[in-house]
């Protein structure tokens, strides 16, 4: 990849191989438009929605360790 020299300035290397200049807008280059704000490629509902999902998956495998935890306990103690 490019190597950071600081203040958001990269050198090229080896690994990230040398820039091509090109025109934008021709084959393989991306296009500028004049007046147009570049958004968000996130929807914000279903990353909450799968946030959500992890956290109680979080919470359930919790739940199974501490109730492992419990039952080794109980074990320990009828020895």
């Amino acid at each position: 990849g490019l190597e950071a020299v600081g203040d958001n300035l990269y050198l090229e290397t080896p690994a990230s191989g040398t820039p091509t200049a090109a025109t934008a807008g021709s084959t393989g280059f991306g296009t500028i438009l004049q007046g147009f704000l570049e958004t968000s490629n996130v929807n914000a509902v279903s990353e909450v929605s799968e946030l959500i999902s992890a956290q109680r998956a979080y919470e359930m495998n919790s739940k199974v360790i501490q109730a492992s935890d419990e039952m080794m306990g109980t074990l320990n103690q009828i020895k």
